[in-house]
């Protein structure tokens, strides 16, 4: 809760907002996916917040940064290069570049701009 404030009062405010809070008990771990890497929380708090019918969530740790490190494999390399007719060499580049996204190195390769 907030510093300072009383929770008694805290909650019956909320309930007068029509807010829930909810805490997630016993949670270990939470990753949070993106094309470049993971977040990883470890501990984590995780509480819900429900308003007008709607749930966040609100996360609480320390994360740590795991870069994401795509295998790019032959054949991926092989159908790239074939679909845009680029060197085996630039079709591995640009899969690397799009994290290995086939459909996006594609286009990428494609695209005139």
């Amino acid at each position: 809760m907030m510093p300072g404030i009383n929770p008694k009062q805290m909650k019956s405010v909320m309930k007068k907002m029509g807010m829930k809070m909810e805490e997630i008990g016993d949670v270990r771990k939470v990753v949070v996916y993106t094309s470049s890497g993971n977040y990883i929380f470890e501990p984590a708090e995780v509480v819900g917040i429900t308003m007008q019918g709607q749930t966040s969530y609100q996360l609480s740790g320390t994360p740590r940064f795991e870069s994401a490190n795509v295998e790019i494999i032959e054949s991926d390399v092989e159908l790239v290069a074939f679909q845009t007719s680029v060197p085996p060499e630039v079709a591995r580049a640009a899969l690397e570049e799009c994290n290995g996204d086939i459909a996006e190195t594609i286009l990428k390769l494609t695209t005139i701009e």
